[in-house]
């Protein structure tokens, strides 16, 4: 199936695999890239050295396009950028709107740019500042997440800017993919339905745990960091969501210490963090503490397997997953049905 994605990536199918957090490893990625789709490395949780190792990892797994995610507002953002330049690969992709600069720096070198957003504003801004491409996330969509469904999202989008648009919010299947192209994208972007694939490194127990969830324990909730959030209801958000500030406060200057001895951050550099994090939010001290150590909540489940001491984003998509098949399985089972779905439409 050729689309205006494949087209410009070079890959099979117009599926891609998101950047998430201690998820989307080499291996996945690899997987998803030898599957025919676009895989994309999450580096925001690697340390510079461990970004090109990962990348050199994907690199002897596979000689198929990939693309890594970066964090545009990261104080080495520009390291990154040329570790991305120097080995060849073919996607920068970007959970924030990287600069004009960043971007004509990534374009000059022939990487494809393609920022995630949120709003139909922001894909007109970074469209205007020559991004190859947006990902649109609707309000379905696992972590930080807007209020917007992406039925409504999407279209906007789609008819607001002339570069091609993917989808995302929602998708696990061949339906989905049609769905979508319908509207106008020219793919799907899918995170939760990667996740739960054999081909993750997410501990079995912590994959059980979206096996089981129904959609009603898929929930959005600001406890974590002051900002919308959707993930699986667990024991965790229930504490967060039920602490009083002072209770919630300490539960945050714990975990935030865990945190500081793992990464070497003073305690400074970490409230900074999670002030540079607040988006113009009227942030409680232990929601900043927990935006700046957001990434090792989710480390604790999703490297860890502690589903008691972690969160777990989540798409309400899992609410209707109830599979692991490997990234090749999942792939051709999504291409298989929507060959099927686009033969019994009926005729215009």
């Amino acid at each position: 199936m050729k689309t205006p994605l494949t087209e410009l990536v070079g890959v099979e199918h117009p599926i891609v695999q998101t950047g998430m957090g201690w998820v989307a490893g080499p291996r996945l990625v690899s997987a998803t890239a030898n599957a025919g789709a676009l895989g994309i490395l999450a580096s925001a949780t690697m340390t510079v050295p461990e970004l090109r190792s990962a990348v050199r990892e994907v690199k002897s797994r596979t000689d198929r396009p990939f693309g890594v995610n970066l964090r545009a507002d990261a104080s080495d953002a520009r390291e990154r950028v040329r570790i991305i330049v120097d080995e060849g690969v073919r996607v920068a992709s970007f959970a924030l709107a990287p600069s004009r600069e960043l971007i004509a720096e990534l374009k000059d070198a022939g990487v494809v740019v393609v920022p995630s957003i949120g709003a139909r504003r922001h894909a007109e801004k970074v469209a205007a500042w020559g991004a190859d491409a947006v990902v649109v996330q609707g309000g379905e969509g696992g972590g930080h997440t807007g209020e917007v469904a992406t039925t409504v999202l999407l279209p906007q989008v789609v008819g607001a800017v002339d570069i091609p648009v993917i989808a995302a919010g929602g998708f696990h299947d061949g339906r989905g993919l049609v769905a979508a192209l319908s509207y106008g994208a020219a793919g799907v972007a899918m995170g939760t339905r990667f996740l739960l694939t054999s081909d993750s490194t997410v501990p079995d127990a912590v994959k059980a745990r979206y096996l089981a969830a129904t959609v009603k324990d898929v929930t959005v909730t600001t406890a974590v960091d002051g900002l919308p959030h959707r993930m699986l209801r667990t024991e965790m958000v229930a504490a967060l969501e039920d602490a009083g500030r002072v209770r919630a406060l300490a539960q945050a200057v714990r975990r935030a210490a865990g945190f500081r001895r793992l990464s070497g951050l003073s305690w400074p550099a970490m409230v900074r963090e999670g002030l540079a994090m607040r988006h113009g939010k009227d942030l409680s001290w232990s929601q900043v503490l927990l935006a700046a150590n957001t990434p090792m909540l989710l480390k604790a489940s999703m490297v860890e397997g502690r589903t008691d001491l972690g969160v777990m984003a989540s798409g309400q998509v899992a609410g209707v997953i109830e599979d692991l098949p490997s990234c090749e399985e999942l792939v051709t089972r999504i291409m298989s049905e929507a060959a099927h779905v686009l033969r019994t439409l009926p005729p215009p």
